[in-house]
């Protein structure tokens, strides 16, 4: 499973905010909300959320094996 506690760190040690991802650079609420509950993104989203935030990709998401 993907999910995206790293995107929440990292935001908030970024002067990037929730105002300024939707409105100034166009993210999405739907994608905010993606976000916040480890729903799938594009591959492009992610790209576009590293050039804002100015930060590899493993700074957004991480992947977590659950074993049975």
């Amino acid at each position: 499973m993907i999910t995206y506690d790293r995107f929440w760190k990292t935001l908030a040690d970024s002067p990037e905010t929730y105002y300024t991802l939707t409105r100034k650079h166009g993210i999405s609420n739907g994608t905010m909300t993606k976000l916040k509950h480890n729903q799938s993104l594009t591959t492009n989203t992610l790209d576009k959320l590293c050039q804002i935030l100015k930060c590899k990709i493993e700074d957004i998401c991480e992947y977590v094996v659950f074993y049975d």
